[in-house]
């Protein structure tokens, strides 16, 4: 589950990690009241204005600007808040904005230079340990950094067994070129950002940039979270952060009624019973040439109802063309669901408008075949892999 940069960046104070401070509105005049507030509780002069998307790159589409006085601070919060955001991780249409953050400016000037850092926790999959990702070019997108100054990138990984060490952090700093009070300070600062990593049960931490302020404190900027869905069970004040309003909304339906559901790009909509058949399906469909719609695991249950509502699902997606079943029969019996896709196209009546292939392998395959080839409907019935393939090629290619 993703958060605002508002919401992660509350997780990071609530283990000790130095923030960006700041305060959310929902329109100007609120914006007015957060700037006048935020000025009393730090004494900042300056505010900045900072779109409230589940997206990066926002400062590059006109999502983050400076306020010098209030008056700004009403006319850019009135000016972001509404406006479709595009950014390089949005959809071509963008995003709706509907809340501001506040923050206070950070980059006063001092004793020293400000440095921006980039550094990052996550999981190396590989190797099945978290890591650190660190790098002294704050500021940018890391992907660029990989790109064209790879040497520039750290990784410090944490061995499961005993955590995160004091020397780890120590290196951290010393890898980003610290000294003084600004070293003890990031050591601080690395520690207490992967203790709120782990009591987060999240999957990523992405501060970018991590600012060594004038007076060399260091300060979370930025706040990019994603949380484990699976741990939400232990962390109910962390599951009541999610705004389904920056989630697919074809999506967040199908959660609601039990269905494992990610929307993609293609035309071919599958409908599978299982992860593991429902990635081979995909790989299918790529073979033949195609892209999928999505993936969709109904379960071990593919009753009637399900199956309704799986296509309702599939068909909200204007890009579908074709429609895959594919279903494997082992918890449940082909012929079982064969019944149930016959019913459910019948009582979508006009609804379906795509051609149906259904591929049933397993308990009662070939009964399961029959039944569909004798329903009078136009559903297309498969038993091999490569038969649902070419039925599939052949429907797309009228």
């Amino acid at each position: 589950m993703n958060v605002h940069e508002y919401q992660g960046k509350e997780i990071l104070a609530s283990y000790g990690v130095r923030i960006q401070r700041g305060h959310v509105a929902n329109n100007a005049d609120e914006a007015v009241e957060k700037a006048k507030q935020l000025t009393a509780e730090t004494g900042t002069g300056w505010h900045v204005i900072k779109a409230q998307i589940h997206a990066g790159g926002r400062g590059k589409g006109g999502g983050v600007k400076l306020a010098k006085n209030l008056d700004q601070v009403k006319e850019i919060a009135g000016q972001i808040i509404g406006m479709d955001l595009i950014t390089p991780q949005t959809p071509p249409a963008g995003k709706r904005v509907h809340k501001v953050l506040i923050a206070e400016d950070v980059y006063y000037p001092g004793e020293t230079e400000t440095k921006e850092f980039y550094v990052s926790v996550l999981l190396n999959r590989g190797k099945g340990r978290n890591m650190i990702m660190y790098s002294t070019e704050g500021g940018m997108d890391i992907e660029e950094v990989a790109e064209h100054t790879p040497h520039l990138i750290f990784t410090e990984e944490i061995d499961p067994s005993v955590g995160l060490q004091g020397f780890q952090a120590r290196q951290i700093a010393f890898n980003l070129g610290l000294s003084g009070e600004a070293f003890k300070e990031m050591v601080k600062f690395i520690d207490s950002l992967y203790k709120a990593y782990i009591g987060s049960d999240a999957t990523m931490f992405e501060i970018n940039p991590v600012l060594k302020t004038s007076d060399n404190k260091i300060i979370a900027v930025d706040a990019k979270v994603d949380l484990d869905d699976n741990a939400l069970f232990r962390h109910k004040e962390l599951a009541e952060m999610r705004d389904v309003r920056e989630e697919n909304p074809i999506e967040v339906e199908a959660k609601e009624v039990g269905l494992n559901y990610v929307d993609l790009d293609g035309t071919v909509g599958c409908m599978v019973n299982g992860a593991g058949l429902a990635m081979a399906t995909m790989d299918l469909i790529k073979y033949a040439g195609f892209e999928p719609a999505n993936f969709l695991d109904v379960g071990g249950t593919a009753d009637a109802k399900r199956v309704e509502t799986a296509f309702r699902i599939i068909l909200k997606d204007p890009n579908v063309k074709a429609i895959l079943i594919n279903i494997f029969g082992g918890i449940v019996r082909c012929d079982r669901v064969a019944q149930g896709v016959v019913d459910a196209y019948k009582n979508m009546g006009d609804a379906i408008k795509v051609p149906i292939i259904v591929r049933l392998q397993g308990t009662n395959a070939e009964i399961a075949k029959e039944l569909i080839d004798n329903s009078g409907m136009p559903i297309l019935s498969a038993v091999q892999f490569q038969e649902a393939a070419d039925q599939v090629k052949a429907a797309l290619s009228k």
